[in-house]
C-alpha cells in the first residue's frame, strides 16, 4: 500500500527517540528525571471539573455546533474584551479540539500548494509539519539569541517573497519564552500590513508571564492588525487543561467560517462536556490562574540560577511560557561530543535525565527543559547535569 505524499513530507519529531529510551529506563525501574514536559504539573481546578461532571448529569452529552457552543463562544469574546479590550462577534469566533487543531484547520484553510508561511526559529515543533500538510513552504527566519531568539522587522522584510502568505506569531514562545514586546509588534505588523501578510498569532501561553513583562496581542495595537491577524489561543496551559483539548480562533469571518467547514467533515465538533468545562474556565472568579503563574515564576528564579552555574551552559531567560532554552554547544564541547543530541542520549544513559533536543525546534544548539514539575526534581535533575558535564570533560 502507498501512502499518499502529503504524510512523505512530515519530519519525524526528534524528541521521539529520547522519549522512549527514557520510559524504557523508567520500565526498568532506573529513577529517570523528564523535563520535557509540555503541560502544567497542576490538576484542573474542581471548579472546572465539577462544571464538566455537571453538564453530563444534565444530558449534555450530544452533539454540539461544529464551530462550538454559543454560551463558550460568548465567555470567550467577553475573554478578548476584558483582556486585550478587543471586540469579535460570534461569526468571528470558533472552538476546536485544541489549540493544536484551530492552528490545523487554519493552514488548511488560507494555503495553497506552495503559498509561503514565515516561521521564526526557534519554532514549535508542529508550525512547519502543519504548513507541510497543507501544500504550503515553510520559510525560516533565525531568531538570534543576542536579540532573546526574537526576529526583527529588517529581518521580516527581508524574508518576503510574492509567495508570502502568513507569518507566525509565538509570544510568549515555546521553545524559548521570548515575548515581544509592543514596540516590537508594531514594527512586525507594519511589514505584514504593507505586504497584506495574514499574523497567525498564537498566544496560547499569554496567562504565563513573569517579572515585569506583559503579553500583548498584536491585534490590539490597530483595528488594521485585528483584520489581519487570526488569534489562536485555548485553556490547555492557562488553566492546566491539556486534556481536554479546547483551544479557538479568532479573527476574520471567511476564515473563521472556512474553517468551522473544515471542522464539521472532520471532528464534528469539540468534546461537548470539555466545553461546558471551559465556559466555567473563563465565566468563573478563581485565582486558580495566578497561583499556577505565581508557582511557575518562583520556579524559574530557583532554576535560572542553578542553570548558568554549569559549565559550557549559558542561558536568555525567559519573560514568559514554562520553559528553559539554555544553550549547550561548549558543554558539548567540553564532553566531546559531536552534536547535542548525541549528549543528550548520553546524558540519559547515564545521568538518567531527560531533556528535548533544540533540532527538532530548528536550534541544534539547545535544548528545552521544561520547570513544570517539582521544584526538588528540577533541582536534582540540573544537580545530575552538572555533574555528568564535570565528570565527562575531555582534556
Amino acid at each position: 500500500m502507498k501512502l499518499a505524499n502529503r504524510v512523505a513530507t512530515l519530519t519525524p519529531s526528534t524528541t521521539l527517540a529520547i522519549t522512549a529510551k527514557a520510559k524504557a529506563l523508567k520500565a526498568e525501574g532506573h529513577d529517570v528525571i523528564g523535563l520535557g514536559a509540555g503541560e502544567p504539573d497542576f490538576n484542573t481546578p474542581d471548579y472546572i471539573i465539577e462544571a464538566a461532571v455537571k453538564s453530563m448529569r444534565d444530558g449534555h452529552t450530544k452533539y454540539t455546533p461544529s464551530g462550538g457552543l454559543p454560551a463558550l463562544k460568548t465567555s470567550i469574546i467577553k475573554k478578548f474584551q476584558d483582556d486585550q479590550q478587543l471586540t469579535y462577534s460570534p461569526k468571528e469566533v470558533m472552538v476546536a479540539s485544541g489549540a493544536k487543531h484551530a492552528l490545523y484547520l487554519l493552514f488548511q484553510a488560507i494555503l495553497n500548494p506552495k503559498d509561503e508561511v514565515i516561521i521564526p526559529t526557534p519554532y514549535w515543533v508542529s508550525y512547519p509539519e502543519q504548513v507541510k500538510l497543507a501544500e504550503g513552504t515553510p520559510v525560516y527566519v533565525e531568531g538570534m539569541e543576542s536579540n532573546n531568539f526574537k526576529i526583527t522587522k529588517e529581518q521580516l522584510e527581508a524574508t518576503i517573497t510574492d509567495k508570502t502568505k502568513a507569518f507566525i506569531l509565538n509570544s510568549p514562545s515555546n521553545p524559548t519564552g521570548s515575548l515581544y514586546t509592543e514596540e516590537e509588534l508594531k514594527e512586525l505588523g507594519e511589514v505584514c500590513l504593507k505586504h497584506d501578510i495574514i499574523i497567525v498569532s498564537d498566544e496560547i501561553y499569554e496567562k504565563l508571564v513573569y517579572g515585569d513583562a506583559k503579553h500583548i496581542s498584536i491585534a490590539q495595537l490597530s483595528d488594521e492588525l485585528k483584520k489581519q491577524t487570526i488569534i489562536i489561543n485555548g485553556v490547555s496551559k492557562s488553566h492546566s487543561m491539556t486534556g481536554w483539548r479546547i483551544g479557538y480562533a479568532a479573527g476574520d469571518a471567511e476564515i473563521i467560517n472556512c474553517m468551522t467547514d473544515l471542522a464539521s467533515h472532520s471532528t464534528s465538533n469539540p468534546t461537548s462536556m470539555a466545553q461546558f468545562g471551559t465556559i466555567a474556565a473563563y465565566d468563573v472568579n478563581s485565582d486558580f490562574v495566578e497561583k499556577m503563574r505565581v508557582a511557575f515564576e518562583e520556579r524559574l528564579n530557583v532554576v535560572y540560577e542553578q542553570l548558568i552555574k554549569i559549565p559550557g551552559v549559558t542561558c536568555v531567560k525567559p519573560k514568559g511560557a514554562f520553559y528553559l532554552f539554555p544553550n549547550v554547544k561548549e558543554a558539548v564541547k567540553l564532553n566531546g561530543f559531536d552534536n547535542v543530541d548525541d549528549w543528550v542520549t548520553k546524558l540519559l544513559e547515564v545521568e538518567k535525565v531527560a531533556l528535548v533536543p533544540g533540532s527538532g525546534f530548528g536550534a541544534p544548539d539547545n535544548v528545552r527543559l521544561s520547570y513544570a514539575t517539582s521544584l526538588d526534581q528540577i533541582q536534582e535533575a540540573l544537580t545530575r547535569v552538572e555533574r555528568f558535564v564535570k565528570n565527562n570533560m575531555k582534556a
